[in-house]
This record gives structure tokens, sequence and C-alpha cells, in this order.
């Protein structure tokens, strides 16, 4: 995060936006870029640089570090924006056998040393 307000603040003085794609160039200048302007953006740099990607997949990896960090589902869901929490965990939450092994270690399920409530 510190590398990124670095680089708005470099490149764009006191812009002040808590929004990731910011309109620069048009108005409203420093509020959030249309869903339609950042994907036409994404196509352009497709095209130049080859490589594949779509945006929304920062929303999934947003949610997994999330989940991985420790993150209550519940808050990850509000934070998302899910009416549901199967939403965030089964289409945005892309954990692993390995995640659930961390997290049952973690909780002392498969050391002997549970966590008692």
């Amino acid at each position: 995060m510190r590398l990124y307000a670095d680089y708005m603040h470099t490149e764009y003085g006191d812009l002040d936006s808590d929004y990731v794609f910011v309109n620069l160039w048009a108005a409203p200048h420093g509020h959030a870029m249309t869903y339609a302007a950042i994907y036409d953006l994404v196509r352009r740099l497709r095209r130049k640089t080859g490589i594949d990607y779509d945006p929304h997949w920062y929303r999934h990896t947003y949610a997994t570090r999330l989940l991985r960090g420790g993150t209550p589902i519940e808050v990850a869901s509000k934070l998302l924006g899910h009416a549901c929490l199967t939403t965030t965990t089964d289409t945005y939450g892309h954990l692993t056998a390995e995640d659930a092994r961390r997290a049952l270690e973690k909780a002392g399920f498969l050391t002997g040393t549970e966590v008692r409530w």
C-alpha cells in the first residue's frame, strides 16, 4: 500500500483518493473510474502487452488474502459487498487443503492442544 501511495503522490501530486482505478484525465477528477472505462483500459493494456488478465481477479485475490490472513468470513463478505457468505467462500475464497490444515493447526486440532471455548 505504501508503494502505491508513494507512486500516486509522485505521479499525481496531492490527488486524494481511496480508489485504485482513479479518473486522472477526465471529470470527475480523483473519483473512481467507471466499470466501462476500466475494462477499456484493460483491453488496451492486454493488446499492448499480450498479458491476459481481468481486473476482476483483484477481487478474488483480495478475498483469498483476507481469508488466509484470518479475517472472519463475515467481515470479508461485508468488505466485498456480498449479501451471502457462501458467495465469498465458494466463489471468491480460493482456499486450499493446505489453508485448512494451517487453520486447524493454529486452532490446535492437529496438535492436541485445541482451544476450548
